[in-house]
């Protein structure tokens, strides 16, 4: 059994879910479509644990959700789906776990973001496809690389964590408005996926996680960044300009479906509206 069981995995099905065209072959020009294909096609989202159920991370599962149906998931569904690609592929790569700062104390984070190093051409890439706003493509994992994708400006550095192992700590930088944020960091420590699933319990069900009090939904792109945070609508551009408004109980499936390519069944469409009610109601 390989460790991603991507034995099991319906790779056509993946590629055609996220507009990849040709035969697919582990090189940094397949790495790059893939990255940006899957960014751009599969939307974040945290909508089973607002209808009160667990997110399963086995890969039948996660097939069904995200690539057999409209719908997305968080950081650890994206990369268990994108490491079963990789490893199908036959790519040789590392999983990881991140902490996100967005500003704040490292250490005082929990580890519970989940990326991939990829080995190509005997450089190491950083694959983020699953925290909901890009990169678009891989990153070199060299201490100070700064990229422009289309627009979207991110850099990678690195400093020692001053342990006994001389670990360095990897921070991802994203550009916001007029000065650079750290987004989430990270070392190299390898994950596999009971790891994941450790972690996916914690973001899933504790109250201190950030996914189980409101609705939060993300869908990228190459011209736009769209985030529903809660009742709050934003859509930012790369060059830092965003437009906000809230949004109403009775246009949400309407809006999860024009805005973020989220097709709920019906069923959990009036449970979310019905629990969205409810909770907003009592606020």
């Amino acid at each position: 059994m390989t460790p991603w069981h991507s034995d099991d995995f319906d790779l056509s099905a993946y590629l055609a879910r996220i507009g990849f065209t040709g035969e697919p072959s582990p090189t940094l020009d397949t790495l790059a479509a893939l990255h940006r294909g899957h960014t751009t096609s599969i939307p974040f989202e945290n909508l089973e644990i607002m209808l009160g159920r667990g997110i399963p991370l086995d890969l039948e599962s996660l097939q069904r959700k995200l690539i057999g149906s409209q719908r997305g998931g968080y950081c650890f569904e994206h990369v268990t789906v994108f490491a079963a690609a990789l490893e199908r592929i036959g790519f040789r790569f590392t999983a990881l776990s991140g902490r996100v700062t967005l500003g704040g104390d490292w250490s005082s984070r929990p580890p519970t973001h989940a990326v991939i190093v990829v080995e190509s051409g005997g450089r190491r890439y950083l694959c983020d496809v699953g925290f909901g706003r890009g990169p678009l493509e891989p990153i070199e994992l060299v201490d100070g690389t700064d990229v422009d994708q289309d627009g979207w400006r991110l850099r990678l550095t690195s400093e020692p964590v001053g342990d006994v192992f001389g670990t360095d700590r990897w921070i991802l930088w994203q550009w916001v408005g007029d000065d650079w944020v750290d987004r989430h960091t990270f070392t190299a420590n390898p994950q596999f996926p009971i790891d994941y699933r450790i972690g996916s319990h914690f973001v899933s069900t504790s109250p201190h996680s950030p996914f189980t009090t409101r609705p939060f939904v993300q869908r990228f792109a190459v011209d736009a960044h769209h985030t529903l945070d809660d009742s709050t609508l934003t859509t930012a551009a790369p060059d830092g300009t965003q437009t906000s408004r809230e949004v109403s109980v009775d246009e949400l499936q309407a809006l999860l479906r024009d805005v973020f390519d989220i097709d709920l069944a019906d069923a959990d469409g009036r449970a979310l509206v019905a629990s969205e009610t409810l909770r907003r109601g009592s606020d």
